[in-house]
């Protein structure tokens, strides 16, 4: 497999906004509902945790997984993201992973969640015609 040690496999090319998961499933998930959103797949917790950035991110979407090695990952990478001036931001599932999510909900009902946890500039840019709940 190469040098895997801070890379992973990558759907679309990342300019300044990225996610990135572990698993291709949970990347694969999200990617069916955010189609133009570009993704990594880390492969390993291990991995997820020592990802390396594109110069030109801005912001980064970590897709945890709900279990212990997927919050000690998260907090890592979030915690090197902010250190390099990358704006950090969980997108949590509602079951145990995204593809999980996708398993038991309706995609719609996962893009609405969704959608809740983008920044609204990028509710706009990756979900066209989506709109934003306001309490």
């Amino acid at each position: 497999m190469g040098h895997l040690l801070g890379h992973g496999v990558r759907f679309g090319v990342a300019n300044d906004v990225m996610t990135a998961g572990e698993g291709i499933e949970t990347m694969l998930s999200l990617r069916s509902t955010l189609p133009t959103l570009p993704m990594v797949a880390a492969l390993s917790a291990n991995h997820l945790a020592a990802l390396l950035f594109p110069p030109t991110l801005r912001r980064l979407y970590i897709a945890r997984d709900a279990d212990p090695a997927g919050d000690i990952a998260m907090a890592s990478l979030a915690d090197r993201a902010q250190a390099a001036g990358i704006e950090a931001l969980a997108l949590s599932p509602r079951f145990d992973d995204f593809n999980v999510d996708l398993c038991c909900m309706d995609i719609d009902d996962l893009r609405a969640s969704l959608c809740l946890q983008l920044a609204p500039e990028d509710v706009f840019r990756f979900m066209p015609g989506a709109t934003i709940a306001t309490a």
